[in-house]
């Protein structure tokens, strides 16, 4: 069963020429509760927009967004407030979201505050319970953002999108920000939560290898606009689209035998000011034909995976 089922999402930002922006462009997808979905794509393709509106930081243009079978968008606001302690979110850069003016007593705390109107010693319990949860210890908690490490930041936010027990986490970005070897020490702790806390995830990041080890399902964005879904395995193994293959055929590989021939694309991606005519990818696909400069593909079923392609 869905946990969160986005349906035609779709947020235009207005400029000043009078042209709007299509950042999110009739998106629709699904994650299961335990689920941990991976979303890719270059800078700018849509994916941290559509984690805000996912968590109603910003309201979408037109679409609908269920959780558990709840219209977010239709409840009062008392309901959506309740629903918000369902949802968490990691934001990318771990210095940035946290306030420099507030300890880890009050960062890690200030949910618990507002909600569950936590005060004095048991709001200093609780949070001494959230920071040995993600590896902190309890003196930290008197600390400031700028005292602690990259990786230490991380781990903060994390605890604070803990702090209500949400079901559902968006992880916009984790460890772009983090040393290799961090990183590799948040995603376990990550994994070790979900395990822990039956956790939903959307895993939203530009990075395969993570996206490969953490994921069950992966989702590839272009231009604002889903174009492939299927199983980590699948898309792995075998990739359909062909911007899904350029992406595969950039991603580093250790080992020198399994590089194979590079997927060059060129020229850039168009604005999502102005976004071309048919397939949206048809300005840089070393493929495409005239239908693809004309009719725009539909999001279909082939085989194991949805995808945009009229040559698939």
């Amino acid at each position: 069963m869905a946990l969160i089922e986005a349906l035609n999402i779709k947020k235009y930002f207005p400029t000043q020429g009078g042209h709007l922006v299509k950042a999110v462009d009739d998106v629709s997808f699904s994650i299961a509760s335990g689920e941990t979905v991976g979303m890719v794509g270059e800078s700018g393709c849509g994916k941290s927009t559509i984690g805000r509106v996912i968590m109603n930081l910003i309201e979408p243009t037109d679409g609908r967004l269920l959780y558990d079978d709840r219209n977010i968008y239709e409840l009062a606001k008392a309901e959506r407030r309740a629903l918000r302690r369902k949802m968490g979110i990691v934001f990318q850069d771990p210095y940035s979201s946290l306030n420099p003016r507030m300890n880890v007593l009050q960062i890690v705390g200030e949910p618990l505050t507002v909600h569950r109107k936590l005060r004095g010693a048991r709001l200093r319990e609780e949070v001494v319970r959230l920071l040995e949860q993600v590896g902190l210890k309890p003196e930290h908690i008197n600390r400031y953002p700028h005292q602690f490490s990259g990786g230490q930041r991380q781990r903060i936010g994390i605890a604070r999108a803990l702090a209500l027990g949400p079901k559902f986490l968006i992880l916009d970005e984790p460890t772009s920000a983090l040393d290799v070897s961090v990183q590799a020490q948040v995603l376990n702790l990550i994994k070790k939560l979900q395990a822990a806390q039956d956790l939903t995830y959307l895993f939203i990041t530009h990075d395969l290898n993570v996206v490969r080890h953490i994921a069950d399902r992966v989702m590839v964005m272009y231009l604002g606009k889903l174009v492939e879904e299927g199983s980590v395995i699948d898309i792995f193994k075998r990739p359909l689209h062909p911007y899904t293959q350029a992406l595969l055929s950039a991603n580093p590989k250790i080992d020198p035998n399994l590089r194979g021939e590079r997927t060059l694309l060129e020229g850039d991606v168009p604005s999502p000011a102005d976004p071309p005519p048919g397939c949206s990818f048809h300005t840089r696909c070393p493929i495409a034909e005239d239908q693809c400069r004309k009719i725009e593909p539909e999001l279909r079923l082939v085989s194991d995976r949805r995808i945009s392609c009229h040559l698939v």
